[in-house]
């Protein structure tokens, strides 16, 4: 079981099924946000649907396919992180992160993130980890920025978002540049 605490007021734990619905509860208050760049809003109805999230998470775990986490800001679940897949082969883990809209703002994802490409590199010994953010997600992008990830290119109609395809914009953090910067 992953628990780790990132600071003082940010605790990243793998969900159990007692999670399940305030995780529902935080996705159905954030749902129109979240829905203009996350594809699985639909597919999330009912507390059921959060169970098998969790649980889907387990497995990925377990087959040391991912990591899936949940955000507790303050004791209180605000949101999702974790390793969207990693690459034994390759040693490459791709971050991926969304935040209840309540929550937006106090710095919290910036902070996970940090965490995360840390453990990335000295826990899970990955040589390069990436993000994906939505081209016109500017929020979401200013993570990686501000943390010192590159820019490595735009992926072009990558994904389908209810009607629509989005772009991507890649970016990039490698071993030897994280460690050099800090």
């Amino acid at each position: 079981m992953f628990i780790e605490d990132v600071d003082e007021e940010i605790t990243l734990r793998m969900l159990a099924n007692k999670d399940a619905k305030p995780l529902f509860e935080i996705t159905n208050r954030s749902r129109e946000y979240l829905r203009e760049w996350l594809p699985w809003l639909d597919d999330t109805q009912t507390v059921e649907d959060s169970l098998s999230f969790i649980q889907n998470g387990f497995q990925l775990y377990a087959e040391r396919k991912g990591l899936t986490v949940g955000v507790f800001y303050l004791d209180e679940l605000v949101g999702i992180a974790g390793y969207n897949y990693f690459d034994w082969t390759n040693h490459i883990a791709e971050i991926g992160y969304w935040l209840s809209i309540d929550s937006q703002g106090q710095g919290i994802m910036r902070r996970v993130v940090r965490f995360l490409t840390e453990c990335a590199f000295h826990q899970f010994d990955m040589n390069r980890v990436v993000i994906h953010t939505a081209y016109d997600n500017k929020k979401s992008q200013t993570i990686p920025k501000s943390i010192g990830y590159k820019n490595e290119g735009q992926l072009r109609q990558v994904e389908w978002l209810y009607d629509h395809y989005v772009d991507h914009i890649v970016w990039g953090m490698l071993k030897e540049d994280w460690i050099m910067t800090n």
